[in-house]
């Protein structure tokens, strides 16, 4: 799907799965810039994600999280972990698919519950059983994440540092396989 020569990595994922750990060492290793959707909504608005829900609500966030998502994947040489959601806007995915290498962490329910603890950093989680949330939402955008995908990598019994090494073996094959 790497339609460009921008050399930038996005992670995809659902919450839990690593995105901004791996991100984090991914980009230091490539010595590339990093950028995380959440936390860079954080740092722009001055408070944290649960308070642009509360106030904003989700429908905000996304509306945030859309130009944060539009102007990011313009840049060169970067890797982007973007929030487990952002793929559920179709100028998200296409901003993603045509910018950049899109990897997809694939995390098991299991691990997700263990991982994605409902916290103020996990509006989503807020109030509700976070298994069957998390569930819910792997329904809604697990096809949404493979749709746009350049490789997937399946984040089970692995740690951040063996999934960045995946993701950038994945990185480098796909630029050595290009004419």
């Amino acid at each position: 799907m790497l339609e460009n020569d921008n050399n930038n990595i996005f992670l995809i994922g659902p919450m839990g799965s690593g995105k901004t750990s791996v991100g984090a060492i991914v980009a230091k290793i490539l010595a590339k810039e990093f950028h995380d959707t959440d936390q860079e909504i954080e740092a722009g608005t001055g408070v944290d994600i649960s308070y642009v829900f509360d106030v904003e609500g989700e429908m905000g966030f996304r509306k945030r999280e859309e130009k944060l998502v539009t102007a990011i994947t313009q840049k060169k040489n970067i890797v982007l972990a973007t929030g487990g959601g952002a793929i559920e806007s179709k100028k998200n995915r296409r901003c993603l698919a045509s910018n950049g290498f899109v990897v997809y962490l694939e995390t098991s329910l299991e691990d997700q519950v263990l991982r994605a603890r409902p916290s103020g950093k996990r509006p989503l989680l807020q109030n509700v059983d976070p298994k069957k949330k998390l569930q819910e939402l792997m329904h809604k955008r697990k096809s949404l994440y493979e749709s746009i995908a350049d490789t997937i990598v399946k984040t089970e019994g692995h740690n951040s540092h063996s999934l960045a090494k995946q993701v950038i073996e994945n990185f480098d094959a796909h630029r050595n396989s290009k004419p």
